[in-house]
Formats: C-alpha cells, sequence, structure tokens
C-alpha cells in the first residue's frame, strides 16, 4: 500500500510538473541581425531580464541571423500570430513613413539626441502611426551610426560614390539617399551581404560597426569611410493582435523590460565604437573620415522629399532639430 502511495505521489507530481510545463508559453523573438551584433546582444538581454520577472509564465526565446525569415517576412508573422517580436530597423519607413525622420541624413546628432526623440516624437508621433498598420513598436533601440564600406576606393565626399553598387536595406528611402550620392544602390536582406561581396556583385555596403564586426564584412571589403550618414535604430515590435492575446502580466512584462533595455543599448553602443574600429582596422581595413560636409550639402532633396511626401514632415524635422541641444 505504502509503494502504491508514493507511486501515485510521483505521478501525481509527473502531471503536475507537465502541465506547469505546457502552461509556460513561448515568446519567440526572431531578429535579422547577426549573433554577436548589439542588436542581437540586446535581444539577448531583452530575454534574460524578461525570463527573470516572467519566472513560470513565459519564456522568451530569441532566433538571430533571419532564422525565421527576412525582417518583412517577420514582420508579417507577428501580424499573424506565428511569432511575437521581431526588431525591424531600417524596414520601419515602409510600415509607417513617419519612420523615415531617421533616414534624413545627419538628423540625430548623438544619442543623448536619441534619447530626446524616443522620450518625445517616439511616444506621441511614431507609435501611433505604426499602431494604425496593426503594429507596435515597445521601444527605441540602438542599431547605431551608420558607415560605408566597399573595395573600389575610400569615400571622402559623394562624388567617390558615382556608379558604386552599395547594398541598401530594403528601405527606398535608404535608396533614395544613395541615389542622391550618385552611387547605384541595390537593396537586399543583411544575411545575403557577405556572399554579394565576396562574390561583387556588389561593390560595397553601409551599416554601423557593430553591424559590419558581427558580418565579417572586414574579410571582403577593403575601405571603411566614416561617414556617419545615418542613425538608425531598432525597433523592439508586436504585432498588437498577437500581443493583446497575451496574459496581461506577460504584456507589461514586455513591454516594461523593451523600455529598460533601450538604456542600456545606448550605452553599448556608445563604449563599443572605439573597440570595433580597431577592430576593423586590425582586420586589414583602410580606415578615412569622410567629409561631413559634402555629405550635408548632397543631402538636402531628402529634407524636402520628407517635407513634401509624409503628413507632418515638415513639423516632425522642426521638432527633431530643436531637440538635438536639449531645447
Amino acid at each position: 500500500m505504502h509503494t502504491t502511495l508514493k507511486a501515485l505521489l510521483a505521478g501525481a507530481a509527473l502531471l503536475a510538473t507537465s502541465a506547469a510545463a505546457q502552461a509556460q508559453e513561448e515568446i519567440i523573438f526572431g531578429i535579422s541581425a547577426a549573433n554577436g551584433s548589439l542588436q542581437e546582444r540586446t535581444a539577448s538581454e531583452f530575454a534574460k531580464r524578461a525570463n527573470e520577472k516572467l519566472g513560470d509564465k513565459a519564456v522568451v526565446k530569441v532566433f538571430d541571423s533571419s532564422q525565421l525569415g527576412k525582417d518583412k517576412d517577420m514582420l508579417q508573422k507577428i501580424k499573424l500570430g506565428t511569432m511575437h517580436l521581431t526588431l525591424p530597423s531600417s524596414t520601419m519607413p515602409e510600415i509607417a513613413p513617419e519612420y523615415a525622420i531617421f533616414d534624413l541624413p545627419f538628423m540625430v546628432k548623438d544619442r543623448d539626441h536619441l534619447a530626446r526623440i524616443d522620450e518625445t516624437l517616439f511616444k506621441d508621433v511614431l507609435v501611433p502611426a505604426a499602431e494604425a498598420q496593426g503594429y507596435r513598436p515597445l521601444a527605441i533601440w540602438e542599431n547605431g551610426f551608420r558607415q560605408i564600406t566597399n573595395n573600389v576606393r575610400p569615400i571622402n565626399t559623394p562624388a567617390d560614390l558615382d556608379g558604386l553598387k552599395i547594398r541598401t536595406p530594403n528601405s527606398s528611402w535608404r535608396v533614395a539617399m544613395f541615389e542622391a550620392y550618385g552611387a547605384n544602390p541595390t537593396p537586399m536582406s543583411f544575411s545575403e551581404v557577405f556572399v554579394a561581396l565576396q562574390t561583387g556583385v556588389i561593390d560595397g555596403q553601409e551599416n554601423p560597426l557593430t553591424n559590419i564586426a558581427a558580418g565579417k564584412l572586414d574579410e571582403v571589403q577593403k575601405y571603411l569611410s566614416m561617414s556617419g550618414h545615418v542613425y538608425s535604430p531598432a525597433y523592439p515590435t508586436v504585432g498588437i493582435a498577437t500581443f493583446e492575446k497575451l496574459d496581461p502580466e506577460v504584456q507589461t512584462v514586455l513591454a516594461e523590460t523593451a523600455r529598460e533595455v533601450a538604456t542600456w543599448a545606448r550605452e553599448q553602443g556608445a563604449s563599443a565604437d572605439g573597440e570595433l574600429l580597431q577592430k576593423l582596422k586590425d582586420g586589414g581595413m583602410e580606415v578615412n573620415e569622410a567629409d561631413r560636409q559634402a555629405f550635408v550639402d548632397a543631402s538636402k532633396p531628402l529634407y524636402e522629399k520628407f517635407a513634401a511626401e509624409v503628413d507632418g514632415g515638415q513639423e516632425m524635422i522642426e521638432k527633431a532639430q530643436s531637440l538635438a541641444d536639449g531645447s
């Protein structure tokens, strides 16, 4: 009898454990950025912090390097409910054109300026614009200041880009930017860039140092031109319908942790810039400082395009610029 009771108790415990395991919902977080990039490290930091708070309620799992699809695919999946979170960056203007404010060259002065934009324009304008399309970005994370690499020559002025095939993200605004600079922009997913550079399908590309290093682009690129032409954020984003099916406590943890990790990401980005630059130099890249004013002058048509094509565009430009020095 004693043995039977022990067996029954053991069986009940096993069933309880199994039920608890089944109750723990998996929060699937897919990103296109490579392992080791700041976007991937931020997503992993987010998962670690969120999972500590979630306990047995749910577990966040991160899939990097486009394992779950390209950015466009993953945006569709969070709407359909086959995954919960993704991390678009330069593709966001294709969802809501207001996000092209970050595609205006030299719009963001520094990370403190970005923090002030986060507290105002992001909350008041950008989030509602995405929500109107069924998406909700939970925060602004760091992607970084973008630099230009290529295999033909150092890029000092836009004239040096003339005729070069430069990979851009699948963003009509980034394409317009590099057309204005005289390049031949070639949109493609980041996961395809290394081989395209290796085989000469494209001459170069533009990305933050963290993505250049994580993608090992120093192995297939000779010149690194420090242009800092765009600061591109990344946005931990959910599909509203899918997100609101989650337990309200889980929703709160995910939203609060996404905001919390935003500061961590900017600090990590700032502290890593010098180290990454040295790593790329050690990898054999030749580094030069681009002529900032030449690029600023060539960028004016982008500001005119944004003001003309985006509702409230001129007001957004003026608001963002007014925040540059903390005013």
